[in-house]
């Protein structure tokens, strides 16, 4: 599976569990560390961690492993890092405070539900 697909497979996990504002954004020409990342958002500290809890079942039914996973305790901001994707669960303070999309601002991006259109970019 290509990073992309994985990707898109980990953002529909995250919406499984009501994760809102999912955006991917494709960093292959902007980053040397990860091809994309996958933003969403949680509601509270056990939604964040539901929605990590679904990312993590969905890599293992895919056969993939995180190289870490930091930030799930506090639920606050989960990062999975895969490698060639990266997975950010953010409470709603705590990712208008760092604003990734804004830091990667030029980035090819899709959110849901145009996942499939993401797809073919």
């Amino acid at each position: 599976m290509d990073s992309k697909d994985l990707a898109i497979q980990l953002a529909e996990a995250a919406s499984e569990k009501k994760a809102s504002d999912i955006l991917l954004l494709d960093l292959r020409d902007k980053s040397r560390v990860t091809d994309y990342f996958v933003i969403c958002t949680g509601n509270s500290t056990p939604q964040v961690q539901a929605i990590c809890q679904n990312i993590e079942a969905k890599m293992k039914d895919l056969g993939q492993q995180a190289l870490r996973i930091e930030g799930y305790r506090e639920g606050r901001w989960v990062l999975v890092d895969l490698g060639d994707v990266v997975v950010h669960i953010f409470r709603p303070d705590t990712r208008d405070y760092y604003s990734l999309e804004r830091l990667w601002g030029d980035a090819p991006r899709a959110m849901e539900p145009n996942f499939a259109e993401f797809a073919t970019v």
